[in-house]
């Protein structure tokens, strides 16, 4: 959230952000209302201060004996109480809409970040790992072929018991997805990160607090017969990602200065309904309802912000290097930056499999595993995340940053193509073989039931 004394002091270069982010928000009828608040604000202090003149008068009288006046000042004192209600009712009104309103208003982008209006003006800041490429096999298997011939990714049966967009990970492919949260978290324990296992229903203040509400409500799953706002029976949402009850459990507290910088790791399984994004990414796990996702969050001194967003982005980066999966670095223009984000960089593994018109120049595509992102005080203003920079000063707010380390189901899909090899194997990467059993190569397994017969399985 920003601060309304900002939006009222620098509306020229509030109105500038919104519309680089090219988003809608009426920012006039939002300073009006705050105006108007002011209004009734100055207003009632009049009040109350012409009314406690009167109050004094009335002792005066009481005193004189002049009953008559003291009288007619008790009937000022009652129409004056009753004005100050009207007064202060409006304002209250005023003040819960403006900050309904503001919660709308996006974070303003930091001056570095390019400008532009979508994904396409976004900056490609470095490449790693395609100096020494693996050789792979001269036709690369997409991962959702190779998952289903293998037998280790099922998306039949899992949109049998869940729904389109929710699959199982069987034996080796479930053997990998755990070696991978474990690997990330153990390097993530090296750069000093102290793990939590987080609770994974989340209330709507915590949803507000990070910014998911009230923007990405269609986005996400609410516990409960629907997603209307009006259902407070059980308000609770399923975790769209780890950032949401880290950052917020420390909403409403005042840090210290020497608790900071403070690194939190969380690995959760998260959920999202992916919503405007229907028809796109039908096969294959890359876009997908649930997914597990190790999350690093930072609370940092505003000053040193900066300069964590890129050793925060370093420390994710690493697990891609450790893993020897190439990948580049983006530096996301303003109207790509999330809602909550003042500057973001994205880290794009490669998948050689499927040759997209964005691929590089050896094919394939792009995929986004890590938003490493500085939020500035954006979410500390509406979680209440302070720290006291010294015991004898006020407290401040501080700053939060995240960032994937990683998401699970694209590096999956990374390791399935770029170490796939010509006899249909999946050769493991060394940095996973210890959480394996010394496990070198994944070579699938034997499908089961009735099914299996077309596939070649004899009775």
């Amino acid at each position: 959230m920003l601060d309304r004394t900002y939006l009222r002091e620098n509306p020229d270069e509030v109105r500038d952000a919104l519309e680089n982010r090219g988003a809608d928000v009426d920012l006039d009828e939002i300073l009006a209302i705050d105006e108007r608040w002011r209004e009734l604000k100055a207003r009632g202090d009049e009040l109350r201060h012409e009314r406690n003149q009167i109050t004094q008068q009335i002792g005066t009288y009481v005193a004189e004996g002049n009953e008559e006046k003291r009288e007619q000042a008790i009937e000022q004192s009652r129409e004056l109480k009753g004005e100050i209600e009207e007064v202060e009712a409006e304002a209250d009104d005023l003040q819960e809409e403006l900050q309904e309103r503001l919660l709308e208003v996006p974070q303003v982008p930091h001056e570095s970040v390019p400008l532009g209006l979508d994904e396409r003006h976004n900056v490609e800041d470095r490449r790693w790992g395609f100096d020494d490429l693996r050789e792979l096999p001269g036709e690369v298997v997409p991962h959702y072929e190779l998952g289903e011939e293998m037998d280790i990714i099922d998306e039949e049966r899992g949109a049998k018991t869940t729904g389109a967009g929710f699959y199982f990970l069987k034996g080796d492919g479930a053997r990998l997805e755990h070696a991978l949260i474990q690997f990330m978290m153990d390097v993530h324990r090296e750069q000093g990160y102290v793990d939590l296992f987080p609770p994974v229903p989340v209330k709507s203040a915590s949803m507000r607090g990070t910014g998911q509400l009230p923007k990405f409500a269609d986005d996400a799953y609410r516990l409960g017969d629907s997603n209307d706002e009006d259902y407070d029976d059980e308000d609770l949402w399923l975790c769209p990602t780890a950032e949401v009850p880290v950052t917020n459990m420390y909403a409403g507290d005042i840090l210290l200065d020497d608790d900071l910088p403070l690194k939190h790791q969380a690995y959760t399984p998260n959920f999202r309904r992916e919503a405007g994004e229907h028809g796109t990414e039908t096969r294959g796990i890359v876009r997908v309802h649930q997914f597990n996702k190790v999350e690093l969050v930072n609370f940092v001194r505003p000053e040193e912000s900066y300069d964590r967003l890129e050793g925060l982005l370093d420390e994710a980066e690493e697990v891609l290097r450790r893993l020897g999966l190439p990948y580049r670095i983006l530096e996301l223009c303003t109207g790509d930056l999330t809602f909550a984000s003042a500057k973001t960089y994205d880290i794009e593994v490669w998948a050689p499999a499927d040759d997209m018109d964005d691929g590089p120049e050896e094919g394939g595509r792009w995929l986004e595993v890590s938003s490493a992102s500085n939020f500035e005080e954006f979410q500390a203003r509406r979680a209440g995340l302070r720290y006291r920079p010294e015991r004898h000063e006020s407290a401040e707010y501080l700053h939060t940053l995240n960032a994937s380390g990683l998401a699970l189901p694209r590096v999956m899909v990374a390791i399935l193509e770029y170490y796939q090899n010509e006899d249909g194997t999946v050769t493991i990467p060394e940095a996973l073989r210890p959480y394996m059993d010394d496990q070198e190569l994944i070579e699938g397994h034997e499908k089961v039931g009735e099914s299996a017969l077309g596939a070649g399985k004899r009775e």
